[in-house]
């Protein structure tokens, strides 16, 4: 599947715009924070390589559930984690919505099978070939919405949990004390922090928990830091563009990201992939690999399923996407995607665009 030289350019110019185990003792961070010597970029047999590896490089997942209790996935989800190895990633991040639960009629037995499916699925050879594993649990697999106080969904949280305590996601935490929900990690001169972005609402406790993150010591010294949350700060899909469905506090979580110098806020949810950026922040929008991608609310493509490989120039924190439509296996031009969308509440920018 050639790449013309078209595409090449695009894709250039876009970058410059196991088995379960017991609970891992934390590992020492520093030891982490060392950039790799670069290496070839590579790719699976039959794709074309991202144009430059980067000094770390992240593959980006998110969605992969299909329907309402199934312990299987579907063929692009197999297909991707089968290929994922032969990228040479760093590191995984998935953008949540790992299982398909939040449905108060599945059983306990039922829950179990599914993080088990998972496991079979997607950890399992995610372990077996030693790349670690970052994610964000997403409202189908631990959803945080609540009602008068009380969490609706605190059994599919507890057997959540359950799972990844006894499942070690090859991290090398800087905070756990709320794994597998919200956390902190750090790899290759970056850091991470994932909060729990299940449902619309960030408990303040959180949002105070998550500036005191990225102003500590770890985070300042590392070369770049990317936040992760399942629901998005704004809305860019049919059906994903009200109330419920983005943020709520997204004007506040945006000025706190951009006054702690994060990069990029990673999310799933709406089902579509498009990179962004609105002021100095950047929002990737992961596709869905699993069932029902979505249209975007501007503009009239079809929906497709996609894998982001993120290239990471730790000199000029930069970053370089190259997205696959994995249902055909071919690059997706970000040329195609809407200049902007006009979400409900705001409007962002694709993110080759800004500053033209």
């Amino acid at each position: 599947m050639g790449l013309n030289r078209r595409g090449l350019l695009v894709l250039a110019g876009v970058g410059i715009a196991g088995l379960a185990l017991a609970r891992p003792k934390d590992r020492v961070v520093d030891q982490n924070l060392i950039t790799k010597a670069p290496r070839l970029s590579k790719a699976p047999r039959g794709l074309n390589a991202p144009p430059v590896r980067g000094d770390v490089r992240i593959i980006v997942i998110s969605d992969l559930n299909s329907q309402y209790g199934s312990t299987s996935y579907e063929p692009e989800v197999d297909r991707s984690i089968e290929m994922i190895p032969a990228w040479d990633g760093d590191l995984v991040l998935c953008g949540g919505d790992m299982i398909a639960a939040q449905k108060t009629s599945l059983s306990d037995s039922n829950l179990k099978d599914m993080w088990e499916g998972f496991d079979r699925h997607i950890a399992a050879p995610l372990r077996q070939a030693k790349i670690p594993l970052g994610f964000t649990v997403g409202n189908h697999d631990a959803s945080g919405s609540l009602l008068e106080g009380k969490q609706i969904f605190a059994r599919d949280r507890d057997l959540a949990s359950q799972y990844w305590q006894s499942h070690d996601p090859g991290l090398a935490f800087v905070d756990r004390q709320g794994f597998p929900f919200y956390y902190t990690f750090a790899q290759n001169d970056v850091f991470y922090l994932v909060w729990d972005a299940s449902c619309d609402t960030i408990a303040p406790e959180q949002v105070a928990w998550a500036e005191r993150s990225l102003t500590s010591p770890v985070a300042k010294k590392a070369k770049l830091r990317i936040v992760i949350g399942h629901l998005p700060l704004y809305g860019i899909t049919k059906g994903r563009d009200n109330p419920g469905n983005y943020l709520s506090q997204a004007e506040s979580l945006h000025a706190l990201l951009e006054r702690c110098d994060v990069h990029t806020y990673i999310s799933g949810h709406d089902h579509a992939y498009y990179p962004a950026k609105r002021g100095k922040l950047e929002l990737l929008y992961t596709g869905a690999l699993g069932t029902g991608p979505r249209r975007l609310i501007t503009g009239s493509l079809s929906p497709y399923k996609t894998l982001t490989v993120v290239d990471i120039d730790l000199a000029k924190q930069s970053t370089i996407y190259t997205t696959y439509n994995m249902t055909k296996l071919t690059l997706v031009d970000i040329t195609t995607l809407p200049r902007q969308i006009k979400s409900p509440t705001k409007t962002i920018t694709r993110r080759d665009l800004v500053g033209i």
